[in-house]
């Protein structure tokens, strides 16, 4: 009876022992193969009802709440703005349609699409399929040219919404996306003349024509995505805009015939990532060459000369910030529905956490050299007006969202530090409803097993 009693009183030490454990373990299989997600937040002890209250409460303060980005024009349209560029960009646009396809919000998918098919995709000449990457919130273009992670996020969001919806409600998805797919292939055009000084694109040729080029959003030599799809941006690449999983999604249900292609835009992607990526720090730049190595601050005809033994001027676009911070809730989604590449992805996940764990869970900051150094001066990429380092939420977001694939006990720190923490203004006043809180939100929604591969039928 002694024993008996003994065996009662330590089961439920036990069981919480057991639960620790399988707590902090990532799974080995992706959704693409089992179609299963994750509960992070429940597996650490947070109610399925918590949970589901705290994932609407976010929803809402990004889409319905007095800080909203989200705002409905008449009866048929609707736009996400960033609050505090006064813009509209395909950027945002495009993370709308992926939260409304998530949540089942058809309405707002239909209304976000209908006004960026109206006032940003141009309709034809030599950009049509692509979009203008910003523009005021009326519909008037910021700028014709596009930003090549606008056309990554629109295709995947119109494949999910047709294999939800179907294509026979109003919009026919498919075929707006097959659309996007077949404009972004290579294809010829005469570049504006180049400027003088600071221009970019082809030289003349001898008899003064101007040479030809090629746009296209996927660089037909190395299969990786461009910065932007035209002559200056083609040549180099964003980390953050690297998301093989989307690749294989085009692969499964964008019927365009290109499969393998897409196939092998997922495996280079993949690749891509192991080769930008501080193998220290886990750190990446905001941009770099598509080989993975750091950006060159270029020179042009006319430049003056740096001064005898002046050290060259740091390029900012090398440090780790605003684009970067997206770069590891990126690889745990690819992590989450592919597991292509999981051992290196799973080791990558500790490595990042480990070097903010050491800087601080509740105080690290939001831009780093890819050393972990601070960064200095101009170096500090400002916004809303600010040059300032911050602890900002929409990193806390994607650093707490790698704990998918991770195993350490740290991870659940990040966890509770993200469920945790307020989005609302600094003391200076700046505030980012916009950027913050759509990462928070894809945060949210990654961690309580709610940013899903949608399959067809």
């Amino acid at each position: 009876m002694k024993s008996l009693r003994l065996f009662v009183w330590i089961l439920p030490f036990l069981v919480f022992q057991a639960s620790a454990q399988q707590q902090f373990t990532p799974w080995t299989k992706g959704a693409f193969e089992t179609g299963q997600y994750r509960n992070v937040f429940v597996e650490m002890g947070y109610s399925q009802a918590e949970v589901d209250a705290k994932l609407e409460e976010v929803f809402n303060d990004v889409f319905r709440g007095p800080n909203k980005v989200y705002f409905e024009v008449g009866d048929s349209m609707a736009y996400v703005s960033d609050i505090k560029n006064h813009d509209a960009r395909t950027e945002g646009m495009s993370y709308g349609l992926m939260v409304a396809v998530q949540f089942g919000e058809k309405d707002m998918f239909d209304r976000l699409w209908r006004w960026i098919k109206k006032y940003m995709q141009h309709q034809s000449g030599t950009r049509e399929g692509y979009f203008a990457w910003s523009c005021k919130t009326d519909g008037t273009q910021n700028s014709q040219g596009a930003a090549s992670d606008g056309e990554l996020y629109f295709i995947t969001a119109l494949i999910f919404a047709s294999n939800r919806w179907g294509n026979d409600t109003g919009i026919n998805y498919k075929a707006e996306a097959q659309h996007i797919l077949n404009c972004i292939q290579p294809r010829e055009y005469t570049p504006e003349p180049r400027p003088a000084f600071g221009g970019f694109g082809p030289q003349p040729t001898a008899n003064g024509q101007q040479q030809k080029a090629q746009m296209y959003l996927i660089d037909p030599e190395t299969k990786l995505i461009t910065f932007t799809p035209d002559g200056f941006g083609q040549r180099f690449t964003d980390p953050s805009y690297h998301i093989p999983a989307f690749y294989e999604v085009w692969a499964k249900w964008g019927d365009d015939g290109r499969s393998e292609l897409w196939m092998e835009c997922a495996r280079k992607s993949r690749e891509f990532l192991h080769k930008c990526i501080n193998a220290e720090t886990g750190l990446n730049g905001d941009q770099c060459q598509f080989d993975g190595s750091e950006m060159q601050m270029p020179r042009f005809p006319g430049m003056p000369q740096r001064p005898q033994g002046e050290a060259p001027r740091r390029n900012g676009n090398n440090n780790f910030r605003y684009d970067s911070w997206r770069v590891p809730m990126n690889i745990a989604m690819d992590y989450e529905w592919s597991c292509a590449d999981g051992e290196w992805q799973r080791q990558y996940g500790e490595k990042i956490q480990n070097f903010f764990y050491q800087q601080g869970v509740d105080t690290f900051l939001d831009q780093y050299r890819t050393d972990g150094t601070l960064p200095e001066g101009n170096e500090i990429l400002g916004a809303g007006g600010f040059r300032k380092l911050r602890h900002s939420i929409g990193l806390v977001a994607t650093i707490a969202a790698v704990s998918v694939m991770c195993s350490h006990e740290k991870s659940k720190e990040f966890v509770d530090a993200l469920w945790n923490a307020r989005h609302e203004p600094f003391e200076d006043g700046y505030f980012d409803a916009y950027y913050d809180g759509l990462l928070r939100l894809f945060a949210f929604m990654h961690l309580s097993g709610n940013y899903r591969i949608i399959a067809a039928p």
